[in-house]
Order: structure tokens, then sequence, then C-alpha cells
């Protein structure tokens, strides 16, 4: 669930072209226009759905608060798309390419690191901290191992907090507010996704609540970047980081769990209490 601010900032980024528009002179003529131009500038009919809906949510609480007499979009439909979509999950040979190519970037920024200290050091500037000693040299392996061991979403990843994770009973939990169903789900953690979690946890013996969070405490929110060069180096096309969660999901069906299991962890948890399912995935 997004806060106050975040909802904001998206309205300011997104729907820019109606700042000096007066709520009563909003219609969906002018509305339409703007979702066309957003489409023709590259934005996908899904997208648009989306920066339209928490548009049209906005002014849904403006009419809620008496500032306007009638919601001007009451009769305006998201655009249509198509209902058939790819699920995409990776082979068996695409799986250890992208976990090649992580460990990849990690020697790599180890080794550039360790190149910077030196420089640094033969000027006498401060050090970065020394990553040799650490599981991890920064947050995106640690989040793409839970991600593929748990099917949790991406902005799920990202609110997780140290409070929802519990070591001894080898599971985490996704609150109502962070989950896109709103509804608390329990996840076991495996083997991998566990020793991922205490490694990290060892390594990140500050105060903030957020299990990734950035220098300032705060949730990430965008590991684009990082993501699209593991995919390259791997050499793996048409997969999204969301893909990881079907990934998840075509592994447990593999390993001969039921589909209505996978479609709902929190059952799947009270079935496997041993971890079952887990070690299935993992093989450990």
């Amino acid at each position: 669930m997004r806060s106050a601010y975040e909802y904001k900032r998206v309205l300011n980024v997104n729907c820019k072209a109606f700042s000096t528009t007066h709520l009563k002179d909003f219609d969906i003529r002018m509305v339409e226009k703007w979702r066309l131009k957003l489409l023709a500038g590259g934005r996908t009919a899904n997208t648009v759905n989306r920066i339209y809906t928490n548009f049209r949510a906005s002014l849904s609480k403006v009419e809620e608060w008496g500032l306007i007499d009638e919601h001007p979009l009451r009769k305006m439909r998201p655009i249509k798309t198509p209902q058939k979509t790819i699920v995409r999950y990776l082979s068996s040979d695409e799986e250890a390419r992208l976990r090649a190519a992580i460990d990849q970037r990690e020697v790599l920024k180890r080794t550039e690191r360790q190149s910077a200290n030196k420089w640094r050091e033969n000027r006498g500037y401060n050090l970065y901290p020394c990553s040799e000693d650490l599981a991890f040299v920064d947050h995106l392996k640690p989040m793409i191992i839970l991600s593929m061991n748990t099917g949790m979403r991406r902005g799920e990843v990202f609110k997780l907090t140290w409070q929802n994770v519990s070591f001894d009973r080898r599971q985490l939990t996704v609150s109502g507010q962070t989950s896109k169903s709103g509804k608390i789900r329990h996840i076991p953690l495996n083997t991998e996704a566990l020793e991922t979690l205490e490694k990290w946890k060892r390594q990140n013996s500050n105060s903030a609540p957020f299990v990734f969070s950035n220098k300032d405490g705060m949730p990430f929110d965008n590991v684009k970047k990082g993501w699209a060069k593991i995919l390259k180096t791997a050499e793996i096309e048409g997969f999204r980081w969301h893909d990881l969660r079907h990934h998840f999901a075509s592994r447990l069906v593999m390993a001969g769990v039921n589909l209505n299991t996978v479609r709902e962890p929190t059952r799947a948890f009270k079935l496997c209490h041993d971890f079952a399912v887990c070690a299935l995935v993992s093989g450990s």
C-alpha cells in the first residue's frame, strides 16, 4: 500500500498536465486526450490504466470531500487490454545463467571496490567500506534470491521489515498493507532463502526497520538498472522481475504440489509445516 507521500509523487509525475486545471473543469474528453498522449509516448495500456486509476481515485476523494458535485469520470472506463498474457518462467539453463550472472556481478563489484580503495588510499582519502568479508556486495543478490525462493512480489520485497521475518520458525509474513490482495500471507523459508536472510542480517546491523533499505533507512523502490544488466549478462530476454513469482510457482507445480496450494501460500504453509514444499523446490 502506497503512502500519501508516494501517491502525491506519482500524481505529480504522471498527471502534471492537469496541474493548472480547476477541479470543476475536468471532463472525459480532456482526460481521454491525456491518456492517448501517454500511449503515444510509449506507455503500455496497462501502465496507462494504473496511472488513470490513481488519478480517478483522487477525484473520488475530492467528490467525497464535497469539493465537486459529481465525479467527472464516473462513466469513463479503463482502456481495454488483451486478456491473454504469456506466463514466463526460467528453463533450467536460464536459471543457471541467471545465477551465474548474479555471482559474476558480485565479483565485478568487489574488484571495483578494491580498485577504488587503492586509488583513495594513495591519495589519503577515506576508504569505502570493505566488502571482502561480506556475504553480499549490496542488496540486489539477496533480493533476487528471496524473490526466486518465496514468490514474493517486488513491492513486497521492498517493504519487507525485519519484524516480519521469523528465523526461529523459518517463515516471513507479508502484511496486508503491502500485499496486492490486502491479505496477510505467511511464507515458509527454504534453506537458501533462510541462509540468505541470515547472512544479510549479519552484515546489516543498523536499526533500519526494512530488510532492504538505502543509506537513509528507507526502502528501495527501483532496481531496474541492476536487474537489466544481470539479464543482459545472462542473455535472458522477455523476463521481468515479476516473472520470478511465476518461476517459483512453476517449480512448485513441477515438484508435484497441487495448484490450489500454490495459489494460496497460507494454505501451503499449513499443509507443509515441515517445509516439505520448500525442500522440494530447492533440493534442501
